[in-house]
């Protein structure tokens, strides 16, 4: 069953379900971001990960010293055919008996910008590290501390006998953003 607005609230108010939490949508010149109807639309920090210009293949095996790491003010330009990385700004506390599937804004998706989350897993926390792929021809920007992606939550029929932090998940309680681990 997908969580509506009304659990989404009282989870992060009582359970720290997200930190910050934003209980309205805001829209006001930003790409929105807070809780929507069934979900919450998570903002994108100032921090990125680019790609090194010289890197010769990307490996998901060995990807440390690929990207680098960019601070940004307002947005950051994702030049033709690239991806970078990125995390949001809220830190998530998933319970056990629901899990996440996000999807990329439709604003950016319009734009050609896609975002890939993978699931947040039964008891997963941290700071979500998102793919930002630009599939045009041209440069794209992102906007720092806007909406980029939204999350719904479903709730199980049983909850799991092993959650994300019962095996110790390799990116649990990420705190940056967290390049391919093996």
């Amino acid at each position: 069953m997908v969580k509506n607005d009304i659990w989404i609230n009282k989870m992060a108010l009582e359970q720290g379900l997200i930190e910050p939490f934003e209980p309205n949508q805001v829209r006001k010149g930003n790409i929105s971001f807070g809780t929507s109807s069934y979900g919450y639309d998570m903002r994108v920090s100032n921090e990125f990960m680019i790609m090194d210009v010289n890197a010769k293949v990307l490996d998901p095996k060995n990807s440390v010293n690929v990207f680098k790491l960019v601070t940004v003010a307002d947005f950051i330009e994702i030049p033709p055919n690239s991806v970078i990385l990125g995390k949001t700004i809220e830190y998530f506390r998933i319970p056990r008996d629901i899990v996440t599937i996000a999807f990329g804004k439709s604003t950016y998706a319009r734009c050609g910008i896609f975002v890939n989350v993978t699931p947040f897993e039964p008891q997963w926390e941290g700071y979500v590290t998102l793919s930002i792929a630009n599939t045009t021809s041209l440069p794209v920007k992102v906007y720092a501390n806007e909406g980029i992606a939204q999350v719904l939550f479903l709730q199980a029929s049983e909850v799991c006998k092993t959650s994300y932090a019962d095996r110790k998940g390799k990116y649990q309680t990420q705190k940056t953003i967290t390049q391919a681990k093996i």
